[in-house]
């Protein structure tokens, strides 16, 4: 008995603890809570302003639209901020003039001059303005980052504008060598140069779509479009999905450290928005050129029939009148247009893309420490003088 009493008793070995298992982040929600009917009321006074003052209120206008957009885009319960000044515009707009006019005016005089050459002449012009338009993009993005402000922290650029226009040149060229079909890896090249020198903070910034998924998304487009150009009412379809599907790739290569956006646009979301503006370009344009025609017959028939007939359309577009009313009438319709177009392709669009948004991982950007400076408006003003500033 005393043998067995002095055999240890050994406990059964302890059974593994399975991990647990750690959820996945939750996404943030994105909305756009902006009202439909303020922003019309906005763009609407904006462009009264804008004919009033024959385009000199465009300033304010479009720092107006976008302190509305910014501060109506809501990431996770935090709304962003617009802190851009319309002064700044303007006065990046004026050193823009400073800087073109004299570039247009030296090749009008050398076309003069040399008038056998013009045609040869506007190859190097065009380069030129091609790559300084590119680099007022770049500026023009960096003045808008440094001027998006979300939880107290700004966006910020840095890198160089001449380095991506010479970038985005070099891949023009290899797109126009290959009919286009370099254009995705053009679009994937030149979106990793400018989100690599993208900062939140100081979380950089990176972009993670390739060129070969975006053509994968594409490719039968080749193959249609040049049939499509034929049908009216096949383009507009055509170049709808096309901007979706770009939009889908864009945002969802989007990435600030960890933090990770994913878009869900669906594939026929924009048809709605492109086939709208499309209808009222045809019903303002059909309104214009009624209202003019209506004064030109008014006009022809003040000044009598055989009057109107031997003078002839060109005598009667003299009529100081009808010039009047051709002259306003224009520059209404264009500002009528450019409601619309910022109205379904700017607020419309805007809302779209955010609602079909997903945000992973925001927690990684909760502790950023604020870092860069401030851009000028310059490169701004610079693409708006070239007419490639977009929004």
């Amino acid at each position: 008995m005393s043998q067995f009493a002095s055999i240890p008793i050994v406990p059964p070995p302890a059974l593994p603890v399975p991990p647990v298992p750690v959820p996945p982040p939750l996404p943030a929600s994105v909305e756009f809570t902006g009202d439909r009917n303020g922003f019309l009321h906005l763009v609407a006074r904006g462009a009264g302003l804008e004919l009033v003052t024959l385009g000199f209120y465009r300033f304010w206008l479009v720092t107006d639209i976008r302190r509305h957009l910014w501060s109506n885009t809501v990431i996770d319960g935090d709304a962003a901020e617009y802190t851009g000044r319309a002064r700044e515009l303007l006065i990046g707009f004026l050193i823009a003039l400073a800087i073109l006019v004299p570039i247009y005016l030296a090749y009008f005089l050398v076309s003069v001059e040399a008038e056998h050459w013009q045609a040869l002449a506007s190859i190097p012009l065009i380069a030129a303005f091609f790559v300084f338009g590119e680099f007022a993009i770049y500026r023009a993005r960096r003045y808008r980052l440094t001027r998006t402000v979300w939880r107290g922290v700004r966006f910020w650029m840095d890198g160089s504008g001449w380095l991506y226009a010479l970038h985005a040149s070099v891949w023009m060229l290899l797109t126009a060598v290959t009919l286009g079909l370099a254009w995705p890896w053009r679009a994937a090249a030149l979106e990793r140069y400018k989100m690599q020198h993208s900062w939140y903070g100081d979380l950089q910034g990176r972009f993670e779509g390739s060129g070969w998924e975006f053509f994968k998304r594409i490719w039968w487009l080749y193959l249609v479009t040049p049939l499509a150009l034929l049908l009216f009412p096949a383009l507009p379809f055509l170049y709808a999905h096309y901007k979706t599907v770009e939009w889908r790739w864009w945002v969802s290569g989007i990435r600030f450290g960890d933090v990770t956006l994913e878009s869900k646009l669906q594939s026929d979301a924009l048809q709605g928005l492109y086939w709208k503006t499309i209808g009222w370009y045809m019903l303002l344009g059909t309104v214009f050129a009624t209202l003019v025609g209506a004064v030109a017959a008014l006009v022809g028939g003040l000044g009598g029939a055989a009057a109107g007939a031997a003078a002839g359309p060109d005598a009667l577009m003299q009529n100081i009148p009808l010039l009047v009313v051709t002259v306003i009438g224009y520059m209404a319709l264009a500002l009528a247009l450019s409601v619309v177009t910022r109205l379904y392709l700017t607020r419309d669009l805007w809302a779209k893309i955010l609602a079909t948004t997903v945000v992973t991982n925001i927690a990684a950007a909760a502790n950023v420490t604020g870092k860069g400076e401030l851009a000028s408006a310059v490169g701004e003003g610079i693409a708006d003088g070239l007419d490639v500033a977009g929004f």
